[in-house]
């Protein structure tokens, strides 16, 4: 679903996903009937709309057009929908047909939307790491989080911005239909499955890519490639051909951050995503990521994520579990 002013890739990405999806599944089951069926609808009077890209779209109906069941719906972010030009019409059917729809989701700022008919009362919610704040005060009621890709709290999804709608689309595929297919439409589409960093809007690898120095931009690779190393800011700085003292003055001022902070940071990404993906023990995960051993990995996760490895790990396989009994 959007509005006037639609942000293009907040439509299409989506859209590609579900798409590409059943493409490859009709591939390997020739004959069987399509996993998805996409429609776009407006929340306008009109089917068609202008992007805020300058694309015209013709939708395939209004909302006011919508017939039959709706298995989920997302709704994208856009002009219209930022500053609450949607007619209250369309927000009043939404309200309405929600509670009838298997699950409500939303992309970059199309939560304003579900904010607005009232469906992330009470919630868990995030957005556009920039509409946050708005957020908070549209829907006074919702738990707003500025940090993950995307959020799911019962039936009702919220993601990022922008591209995070295609990232919220795979995890759908994935409920829907195992995680080998949802693979398979990743690579397809050259994206991750999971992005590197867990569920994080801002990744320490992506805040490095910010400064303008390319030294410190190489330094990310580097330090990802050598976690299980004692990453001292000499060491650091002897990458980058600096002096320590000059090293660590440039980098806090940069990255508004100690470089310190900045490698906790990346050993605790890359140890979430072994923790969610491989079998490894919890020895090994700590030593390949440079903690020393599992009580210093424990408290750091204690410390930054206010949960231990073990129960990170357990939450996680619990969530993937539920999501695979849904799709069989």
């Amino acid at each position: 679903m959007a509005g006037p002013g639609v942000e293009i890739l907040d439509l299409v990405g989506p859209l590609q996903v579900f798409a590409r999806a059943s493409e490859m599944h009709a591939t390997e089951n020739p004959g069987s009937p399509p996993i998805y069926s996409m429609e776009v609808a407006t929340v306008s009077s009109r089917p068609s709309l202008i992007a805020n890209c300058g694309l015209r779209i013709i939708a395939d109906m209004t909302f006011r057009e919508v017939r039959g069941k709706i298995d989920t719906l997302l709704v994208a972010g856009g002009d219209a929908i930022e500053q609450n030009e949607i007619n209250s019409d369309a927000v009043r059917w939404l309200k309405r047909i929600s509670p009838r729809i298997r699950r409500v989701g939303s992309v970059c700022t199309g939560a304003m939307l579900l904010a607005r008919a009232g469906l992330l009362d009470g919630r868990r919610a995030t957005t556009h790491w920039n509409w946050c704040q708005t957020l908070m005060k549209r829907a006074p009621r919702a738990r707003v989080d500025s940090d993950p890709i995307f959020v799911r709290d019962e039936n009702i999804y919220t993601s990022a911005g922008v591209t995070a709608g295609m990232d919220l689309a795979l995890a759908l595929v994935e409920e829907d239909y195992g995680s080998r297919l949802a693979l398979q439409v990743a690579r397809n589409l050259v994206l991750y499955l999971r992005r590197p960093g867990g569920q994080s809007q801002f990744s320490a690898a992506l805040s490095l890519q910010l400064t303008d120095r390319k030294p410190l931009r190489e330094l990310e690779t580097w330090v990802l490639g050598n976690l299980h190393k004692p990453l001292t800011v000499p060491l650091l700085a002897q990458r980058v051909a600096m002096s320590p003292r000059n090293f660590a003055r440039v980098f806090t001022k940069e990255m508004k951050t100690t470089p310190a902070k900045f490698v906790e940071r990346l050993r605790v990404e890359a140890a979430r995503r072994r923790l969610e993906e491989s079998h490894n023990s919890m020895e090994m995960i700590a030593d390949e990521c440079g903690f020393g051993n599992v009580n210093s990995m424990r408290n750091v996760f204690q410390r930054t994520l206010k949960i231990a490895p073990g129960q990170y790990r357990r939450h996680f396989r619990h969530l993937k579990h539920s999501a695979q009994k849904k799709s069989n």
